[in-house]
Parts: C-alpha cells; sequence; structure tokens
C-alpha cells in the first residue's frame, strides 16, 4: 500500500535516555521518560501511557538505555515499528532537532553568549537601541523565562526597557508587557534584534508577552513568536511542496522552519488547541501531504519549570487523545510520533538535555518492527522522502518498513 499523507506529531523535548554523546554537553545520566517514569513509581502508582506503548515507546526506550521505564506496563503486543534516534546536530536546540529530523542536520557551531552577568555584548545593545528607539534594557543575562519577569517585570512596566535574557541554547529572548510596552512594537524589536544578531549565528530570537500588574500575578501569554534563521539547505518539506505537495504546519512548526516548505501555517496554543487543529487539518489534507505539529508544552510548561508530575500528566493526556488521530487516519496514511531532544524535568539547571529520541510509526498493515538504534533523526526525513519519490539527502538511512500481508 503506498503511504500517501504523514502524520508527524512531535512531543516537543520528550528524551528516552541520555544520547552517546551527553557527556559533552553536561548531561550523561539525564533520561526524561526514565526519570518521569521513577518520579510516578516513588509516588506509589505507575505512569500510564498505554497507547504509546502499544506503539513501541517502553521498547523504543529499552533499545536506548538497555531497560524498561521503571514501574510501567509492558503490552501484551505491539501494534508499531519502533526506534530510538540520536542526533548529529551540534547543539540540542528546537530547530537543529527539528530541522534534522527533515533532513538538515545543524552540523556548524551556533553562536552563544556567556553564562556572564551582562553576557551581551555592549555594541550589540547599543545597535538595537539606536535602530528601535528604546532607551536601554533590563536582564542582559542566563535565566529562566518565569523567573526573569519576576525579577525585572515591574521595573520593565515602569521604565518602559524591554528584558533580554538567554540560556544555554542559541538564543535571544525578550520579554514584554503586551499592554504597557505592546505586542507589535515586541514583535518589531525582535525583527531588529533578528537582523543584527545574524552575524552572531544565534539561532533564534524568541518574542516573550507576558500579562499582569505585578510580580505575584505576571503570566506569559500564548502570544510568543520565533524568529528562526532558515535551514541552510531543503528539508523534506520544500522538496515536497516543491514538488506539488502540501505541508500544513501547526502550533510552532511555521517559526521553527522560518515558513520554508509551509503550504499552510495554523497557529494555535495549548495541547487541546493543537490537537483540534490536527484533527481539522487531518480531514483537509489532500494526498501527498504531510501534517505536522509541534506540542510544546511538554517542553516549555514542565521540562524547563522541573516539574515532572505536570510532565507525566501531560504524558497521559496525550496518550489518552492518540486514538482519535488514529480513528480519523486514513487507511493509506502514516503516523510518525517523536522527539527535538531531551528536557529532563528532574535534571539541573533549566535547560534541554541531549538524548535519544523515540521514532514510532503506525500504519494500517504494518508489520510491528524493531528499527534499531539510529545515528541520526535524518532518518526521518530519508524514509520520507523515500515514500514521496523524493531525492535522497547527505545524512541519515530510510527505514526499512515492512507490510504484515
Amino acid at each position: 500500500m503506498k503511504t500517501q499523507r504523514i502524520i508527524i506529531l512531535v512531543l516537543d523535548s520528550f528524551g528516552i535516555g541520555s544520547a552517546k554523546d551527553a557527556q559533552d554537553f553536561g548531561d550523561e545520566g539525564a533520561d526524561t521518560l526514565g526519570h518521569i517514569a521513577e518520579y510516578f513509581h516513588s509516588k506509589g502508582h505507575s505512569l500510564q501511557l498505554p497507547n504509546m506503548s502499544d506503539l513501541g515507546l517502553m521498547h523504543a526506550y529499552q533499545t536506548s538505555t538497555g531497560n524498561y521505564p521503571k514501574g510501567m506496563t509492558l503490552p501484551t503486543a505491539l501494534n508499531g515499528a519502533y526506534a530510538s534516534a540520536g542526533e548529529i546536530s551540534s547543539g540540542k536546540d528546537t530547530p537543529s532537532g527539528h530541522w534534522e529530523m527533515m533532513g538538515v542536520p545543524a552540523l556548524w557551531d551556533w553562536g552563544y553568549f556567556p553564562d556572564l552577568p551582562d553576557c551581551f555584548p555592549r555594541d550589540l545593545l547599543d545597535l538595537i537601541a539606536e535602530r528601535s528607539g528604546i532607551s536601554g534594557s533590563l536582564g542582559n543575562c542566563h535565566s529562566s523565562g518565569t523567573e526573569i519577569i519576576k525579577r525585572f517585570g515591574d521595573e520593565h512596566i515602569r521604565t518602559g526597557k524591554p528584558i533580554f535574557y538567554t540560556s544555554a541554547d542559541s538564543v535571544f529572548q525578550i520579554a514584554c508587557h503586551e499592554e504597557s510596552f505592546g505586542l507589535e512594537r515586541l514583535y518589531e524589536l525582535c525583527e531588529i534584534s533578528r537582523e543584527l544578531l545574524d552575524e552572531l549565528e544565534i539561532g533564534r530570537v524568541i518574542a516573550r508577552p507576558f500579562t499582569g500588574d505585578c510580580a505575584n500575578n505576571f503570566t506569559r501569554t500564548g502570544n510568543r513568536h520565533d524568529y528562526v534563521v532558515s535551514p541552510p539547505k531543503p528539508t523534506v518539506l520544500q522538496k515536497l511542496t516543491n514538488s506539488g505537495g502540501k505541508v500544513i504546519g501547526i502550533g510552532k512548526i511555521g517559526d521553527i522552519f522560518a515558513r520554508t516548505g509551509i503550504s499552510e501555517e495554523v497557529c494555535a496554543t495549548g495541547h487541546p488547541a493543537l490537537w483540534t487543529e490536527t484533527l481539522a487539518a487531518m480531514d483537509r489534507a489532500p494526498e501527498r501531504s504531510i501534517v505536522m505539529t509541534n506540542f510544546v508544552d511538554f517542553d516549555a510548561l514542565y521540562g524547563h519549570r522541573r516539574d515532572p508530575l505536570g510532565y507525566g500528566s501531560a504524558l497521559e493526556d496525550f496518550d489518552k487523545k492518540l486514538p482519535d488521530i488514529i480513528a480519523n487516519m486514513q487507511d493509506n496514511d502514516m503516523l510518525i510520533l517523536t522527539a527535538d531532544h531531551g528536557n529532563d524535568p528532574t535534571w539541573k539547571g533549566t535547560d534541554h538535555t541531549r538524548e535519544n529520541v523515540p521514532v514510532l510509526i503506525y500504519q494500517k498493515g504494518l508489520k510491528p518492527n524493531n528499527l534499531g538504534q539510529r545515528e541520526t533523526f535524518a532518518d526521518m526525513a530519508q524514509t520520507i522522502a523515500k515514500i514521496f519519490d523524493l531525492s535522497a539527502f547527505e545524512h541519515g538511512s530510510p527505514f526499512t518498513l515492512q507490510s504484515s500481508n
């Protein structure tokens, strides 16, 4: 049976154990799924992910780590092909992970800002101020997004100075109050900053709007916007659209790929809205198309905030909704579940973790199969390229998928 449509669900940050080069990132021992399962087990109940387990999640975890997640129940039978995939990109950030899974690993060194007070170059801050008209800035340091607005939000509202901060990723983040500073003004400031940061090889500029009237109730809103450099070569998304196919990007997919290779962009915030838009996209997607959704809350709300209970509960909720996707699939549709990096909610700090990720594939008539430990996320792109008769990529190799007939 020839596949005509592919649905890709990216569980943002859902790692399944340390990658072989994790020690180079200070992440040896990081394990997003394993440590969440341990946390639940320590509280007297097991993490319940029966539908993803049926597709091979726990077997992919065993491929990655040599063990099964603590306290979880193995399925009696498998209903999908599965793999564990490592990353060859130089960083453990969101664009690198997504670009690699779509065929273009980021093998160069991104630019980063040192973890020091006043980490941004003075000449950069002066240029941003000159071109944007701001009177100065606050923060200028490494920080988590929730902590930075608690620390500087009141002063920001009082002075009108934007809050600049970064992390271990190649990123320049700008937090501003939606009402006192203005959302469109924040976006304009990000566009100016994006242009100035290109020569520093900074991967993303992120608008981080928030609301509230004091540190006790400042809340980041869903109007985040990422300004990302374009992939340096055509991804499988671009190859498909260039050949007359269609790609529907849901959530932050459009931002991540700088809108290259995206036929239709659907903005949605929060997992319930993302589920709704994914199902709606499946209803209208034509043959020879990809529907790709990023479920960002795993990363943004639970991984970075080091909340294993919240992360595990969100995984259980995702798992309960997965049958809706499968029920809505046509006979020639293929479903791929994967992730872009890890973000172990029990790990030190608040940054991403260098981990292997699951690759779970479901299609009616597909033989359950262990696809092994893959060297690169790009194996997904090679598989998609082969399915749609597109040119192959420099990195990776396609999966060997077998019919059960």
